[in-house]
Formats: C-alpha cells, sequence, structure tokens
C-alpha cells in the first residue's frame, strides 16, 4: 500500500531539481559520460519507475499506461524496459570489512564500555579476544589472514609496539573511484534523496529526518575549525548509533524476510559562497 502524497507544481520542483543535479551533472562530464548516455539511461528509469513504483501491478503496467504518465513514446517502451537500470549487487567488501567493523567498534570483547575498539592480538586460545576470532564470529568462509593482509594495506589497522591490531577508524573510507565507494555513493545520495523526495511530497508529517545546520559568510578558519568540530561530533553520533544497531540485530537473529534496513548518514560541505544557481 502506498502512502498518501502531495503533488508538487513542476515548476518549483524544476528549480530545486536543477540546483541538486548540478554537481551530479559536474561530475559525469568529468568521467566521460556525455548527454545522450545519460538520456538514454533517464528514459529507461522513467519507464522503470513508472512500471514499478506507480503503476505497480503488472497487468495496470501496459505500455499505453507508462507512455501516459512517463512521457515516452510507445515505440520506446518496449525497448527500454529489457534495459537493466538496477544499482548491481553489494560489492563483498563492503558487506564483510562493514560486519567487522561493526562489531569491533560495537560490543565486547571487541570494544570497552565506551565503544572504544581494544587492540587485538592476532590470534589467542580459546574464548580469548583476538582478530581471528572477531573475523571468525562473522564468517568462516575467508581466512583471517587474507582479511588482516587486505586491511594492513589499507591501513585499516595497524600494529602498535605489543604486535596487537589497532584498529584506524577513521581509515574505513574507500579509496576514490573504488566499487567500494561507489556502492555507498549510489547508496547513501538514494536514501538521503528517498528520504527528502518523501517528505516534501508527504501528505501528513515528514516520515523522515532530514536536518542541517548551514552558515554563510565565514572566515576560511572558522569553516575549518568547524569542519574538524563537525567530525568528532559525527564520529560520536555514528559509534552510538552502531552499538544500538548491532545490539537490536543480535536481538533479532535470523529475521523474518523481507526485513527493513534503516540508514542514518552525515555529511560536511564547505565552499566559497556563491548564489543557489551557481553553486
Amino acid at each position: 500500500m502506498r502512502e498518501p502524497f502531495t503533488a508538487i507544481p513542476p515548476d518549483k520542483l524544476l528549480r530545486a531539481v536543477t540546483h541538486l543535479l548540478r554537481p551530479l551533472v559536474r561530475l559525469l562530464m568529468q568521467s566521460g559520460v556525455t548527454f545522450p548516455v545519460l538520456g538514454e539511461l533517464l528514459r529507461a528509469l522513467y519507464v522503470d519507475v513508472a512500471a514499478r513504483d506507480l503503476l505497480g501491478d503488472p497487468k495496470a503496467a501496459t505500455d499505453s499506461r507508462i507512455s501516459l504518465i512517463s512521457g515516452v513514446h510507445r515505440k520506446e517502451i518496449r525497448r527500454l524496459r529489457l534495459l537493466d537500470t538496477a544499482a548491481g549487487p553489494v560489492p563483498a567488501a563492503v558487506t564483510l570489512t562493514g560486519e567487522i567493523i561493526a562489531r569491533w567498534l560495537g560490543t565486547p570483547p571487541w570494544a570497552d564500555a565506551q565503544g572504544r575498539p581494544i587492540p587485538l592480538p592476532r590470534a589467542a586460545g580459546p574464548g580469548e579476544a583476538s582478530f581471528e576470532a572477531l573475523v571468525e564470529s562473522v564468517t568462516r568462509d575467508v581466512r583471517p589472514r587474507a582479511v588482516l593482509d587486505e586491511w594492513l594495506s589499507q591501513a585499516l589497522v595497524t600494529l602498535d609496539a605489543a604486535d596487537r591490531l589497532e584498529l584506524n577508524v577513521r581509515a574505513f573510507v574507500p579509496p576514490p573511484g573504488r566499487a567500494e565507494q561507489l556502492f555507498y555513493f549510489g547508496r547513501n545520495l538514494h536514501d538521503h534523496l528517498a528520504a527528502a523526495a518523501a517528505n516534501v511530497s508527504a501528505a501528513g508529517p515528514a516520515p523522515f529526518l532530514d536536518r542541517s545546520v548551514h552558515y554563510d559568510h565565514l572566515p576560511a578558519e572558522a569553516v575549518l575549525r568547524l569542519g574538524a568540530l563537525g567530525r568528532e561530533i559525527s564520529q560520536r553520533m555514528l559509534l552510538e548509533f552502531n552499538r544500538a544497531a548491532l545490539a537490536e540485530a543480535d536481538a533479532a537473529g535470523e529475521a523474518p524476510q523481507p526485513g527493513r534496513r534503516i540508514n542514518l548518514g552525515v555529511f560536511i560541505f564547505a565552499d566559497a559562497d556563491l548564489p543557489d544557481e551557481e553553486a
């Protein structure tokens, strides 16, 4: 059952969309994606969203109905419905690395009472905390040594004076252009936009949290200080949320399918003062 929504005047919506798409269009052109390529993708998405999201019932999703609400010619629809517009599978490294780090940050014996990850020996006796036991608490399909070698190469972990492994929390950011980074790029922006779209079109109270704090005309030094403060506060919030979510996941066990997902994100952006239409 779809939530009731409020239609937005197209001219007002397009003005906002023009502004929000500018960074994406810039990135696409810098990456060699031309307008004809994007245009073909958008036509296919219009057809797919009309059929799956708006019409829903396969019997109602006729070419004529899709053409009416999408504006795409009927002759194009059959061809476009065969195009793959799916986001693609989650990279294995995202799932495995994320689950291991979540446990190291979330619960004893891998973290202390404040949620700080404790240094771990590579291996230890039965029942003792170690990196090997941590990995095996998440999966036995991948050898802990393979995970360790990959994490050392990415500087996700370092060795201390006692030859214990320390988690570099701030290094858990995939390198630019990697499949893992592009996955988060697509998922996080999708979820933020989906939340914002649901809020502005809601017939009743906004269903999702979408708030920000923004200031203009600040000195560069002040922006640097505020950026550092924002990172520190955000890190604490994400760690606390991770501990609570991990406890809920452990309590739920094998939840019946399909389940529900939740995504809490933060961002910091700083730039020169510019009019909205130039940003």
